[in-house]
């Protein structure tokens, strides 16, 4: 009995925490760039930031001479269960796969992400993985593997005969990218979603109903906020897979959180979107990817997919519409995030506002009040980089710590070594 009760207290005693002093070159805190800041962690927890902090009793420093120190970046449109379509096609993927194979390739995913310096991401849809991002959430909350912390949106809803693979005999049943769901049954799969542990309710708004088709759009207005309100009233917010302009029109109206792509998007369209405060997640990087994929060399003239997209990036840069930060990842490389960012600042984003958008502008695009900035109270989610990105985007790439909950989990280039 002794021994049992010894265990349960050991178990139910807080884990040990540790103060470190941060002392980078410069601080960008989500908002602005403070240069001779430094930044106190306690525990989980920021507990200081500003010029000349003391260091506490038993604390310890890491010195980051050259380093901006930023909050820990946000991950806005990620799929950690796909990887790159040069390797093998999503349509291969989705069917030849074994679930096994794709949730071990996406503990990997989840830890390439981390390292890159996103402490949060939002996977919006498993791709016919089924519900194993909430496993893989758990797994990442227990510790048990490495990762960002999750915003997960499991299957993803499309409308009947709207989604993929396709191709096939049409009597025989094929698993499918996404649940399918029409009319009232819109209002049942995201209950069904949300009960089985979707944080984001992600609508397929258009899409091509056979290969080589445009796309169009697939779910009424109607059906959208029926969706839209039931994923409200569950407390999640909802995302929307739009790139026609009557499919984000649709959606926008609707009352969705983000559009994702919005690559055909017209100027009306973005004026309504700026207007309703509904953000745009752009996912140049995934176009840029595709292009690439199929022979482009990334010299200019880009081809008619990529221009297109930037001249619609323009369009909703020139709208104001609220801008967040995702790639599409697993279209490529996982670990490789930063290319939405570097992309976007090559197609006109100022390098600050990117930085806001990565980082506060995500946090308050997906309701996470408690990260995306640095101040005191906040999650000690940070993440160091070489030189400084509010200049020159590149140095996203230049990784030299990665903090998550106050734990240092990368460390490069540092003066004063993690405690072992």
């Amino acid at each position: 009995m002794r021994i049992w009760l010894s265990l349960l207290l050991f178990l139910a005693a807080p884990a040990r925490t540790e103060t470190i002093l941060l002392r980078p070159a410069q601080v960008f805190d989500g908002e602005a760039m403070h240069p001779g800041w430094q930044v106190l962690v306690d525990g989980d927890r920021i507990a200081g930031v500003g010029p000349s902090l003391a260091m506490p009793a038993g604390g310890r420093a890491i010195d980051l001479p050259g380093a901006t120190l930023l909050p820990g970046l946000i991950e806005g449109h990620s799929h950690l269960f796909l990887h790159p379509y040069d390797e093998t096609p999503w349509d291969d993927q989705v069917l030849h796969e074994p679930l096994a194979l794709r949730t071990a390739r996406a503990t990997v995913a989840a830890r390439a992400t981390l390292m890159a310096g996103f402490t949060t991401a939002r996977d919006l849809g498993t791709e016919g993985a089924g519900y194993a991002d909430v496993g893989l959430k758990m797994a990442i909350e227990q510790g048990i593997v490495p990762g960002p912390r999750l915003l997960v949106a499991t299957r993803a809803i499309v409308a009947t005969g709207a989604y993929g693979p396709k191709g096939f005999e049409a009597g025989v049943v094929v698993p499918l990218g996404a649940e399918e769901a029409d009319g009232p049954g819109i209002v049942e799969a995201v209950r069904r979603q949300v009960g089985r542990g979707a944080d984001v309710v992600k609508f397929y708004a258009d899409y091509r109903w056979r290969a080589g088709e445009p796309s169009r759009a697939t779910f009424s207005e109607t059906e959208l906020a029926a969706g839209v309100a039931a994923a409200h009233d569950a407390g999640r917010k909802v995302a929307a897979h739009a790139a026609t302009p009557e499919g984000m029109r649709r959606a926008t109206l609707a009352g969705v959180d983000t559009i994702e792509h919005g690559s055909e998007g017209i100027a009306e369209v973005f004026k309504l979107m700026a207007a309703r405060g509904v953000t745009l997640c752009p996912t140049l990087a995934a176009g840029d990817a595709i292009a690439r994929y199929r022979g482009w060399d990334g010299a200019e003239p880009a081809p008619a997919s990529v221009l297109a997209e930037r001249h619609s990036f323009a369009l909703a840069l020139a709208a104001h519409v609220p801008m967040c930060v995702g790639g599409d990842v697993g279209v490529f490389r996982h670990g490789d995030n930063a290319r939405e960012m570097v992309l976007m600042a090559k197609a006109g984003m100022p390098p600050i506002d990117v930085l806001r958008a990565a980082t506060a502008g995500n946090a308050r695009a997906f309701g996470l009040s408690d990260r995306g900035r640095i101040a005191p109270g906040l999650l000690a989610d940070l993440v160091a980089v070489g030189g400084d990105p509010g200049r020159d985007m590149a140095a996203v790439r230049a990784i030299r710590m990665v903090m998550k909950g106050g734990a240092v989990v990368r460390l490069e280039g540092a003066t004063s070594p993690p405690s072992p």
